[in-house]
């Protein structure tokens, strides 16, 4: 009997399932490092809490639905307050899969032969990615990524159109760039937005990005709104967009029904992937 006794009991220091924590308080515990940190891996957290990693994108999930985080690529980040504007590496780690699927849709829309525009937004990058091997394209970009995308793309030209480099962004903005924008005939552009409503359209944080885009769009034949459905529903700083210079809105499956009716009614086509 004592044996027996001896060997229930836990050794020195506990095991490794007695020090684990309850769900409520490995929940709390993550959204306070990442409060504290900025960021974190799934790896990074898994081996800190002693737990699988599908356990920590569970976790994740559950505390990003409770808006005390963002999921990343690999792991997540601290919610922005609102109106701050996200890093260019922060925010290509957001939504990648939903990303992706915008952009090569929208590529799917683009012909050889033809002038397009590509704003400075990550979902513009991807739409870049899947551009790489088209002939006789030029590609108007104030964005620094998508520019480097066609380093090894014979059949695409890159036209920057020149200004200050914003670091945030990884995109040039100013007045020189406007003025040679007015040089170009577009026949589609693909912008990325940080909100999207049907009462403001598209809109963005930087005044600076804002000024840029709208002269962009108003050199495009064919607007096309590239955006996840994360940013359906939010308005931030100021529109560049208004619906009515909209044709085409490519997301994901989780735009909210509301709007795509609205859309409809309007005459603006939608394509969810």
């Amino acid at each position: 009997m004592k044996e027996s006794e001896n060997k229930s009991k836990p050794q020195e220091g506990g095991s490794l399932m007695s020090d684990r924590l309850f769900l409520q308080e490995r929940l709390d515990q993550i959204a306070t490092l990442i409060q504290e940190l900025g960021r974190v891996s799934v790896a990074e957290l898994a081996e800190r809490f002693g737990v699988s990693a599908v356990t920590i994108r569970n976790d994740l999930a559950v505390l990003e639905q409770k808006g005390l985080l963002i999921r990343t690529h690999g792991g997540a980040m601290s919610k922005p307050s609102s109106g701050a504007e996200l890093a260019f590496d922060f925010r290509r780690g957001l939504h990648t899969v939903e990303k992706e699927n915008i952009g090569r849709a929208a590529a799917a829309m683009v012909l050889d032969g033809e002038a397009i525009a590509l704003d400075a937004s990550t979902t513009a990058w991807q739409v870049a990615r899947h551009l790489k091997d088209r002939h006789e394209l030029t590609v108007v970009t104030n964005g620094v990524f998508v520019a480097l995308e066609f380093l090894d793309s014979p059949g695409v030209t890159v036209v920057m159109p020149g200004g200050s480099l914003r670091a945030a962004s990884a995109s040039l903005v100013g007045d020189l760039g406007v003025n040679i924008l007015q040089r170009y005939n577009v026949q589609k552009g693909f912008f990325g937005a940080r909100g999207f409503t049907i009462a403001e359209g598209l809109t963005d944080v930087n005044q600076y990005e804002v000024e840029l885009k709208r002269h962009m769009v108003e050199r495009c034949k064919e607007v096309i709104a590239v955006v996840d459905s994360s940013k359906w529903g939010q308005v931030a700083f100021a529109t560049f967009a208004p619906l009515d210079q909209i044709d085409c809105v490519i997301s994901d499956a989780g735009a909210p029904m509301d709007m795509l009716v609205a859309l409809s009614e309007r005459g603006i086509k939608t394509i969810l992937v």
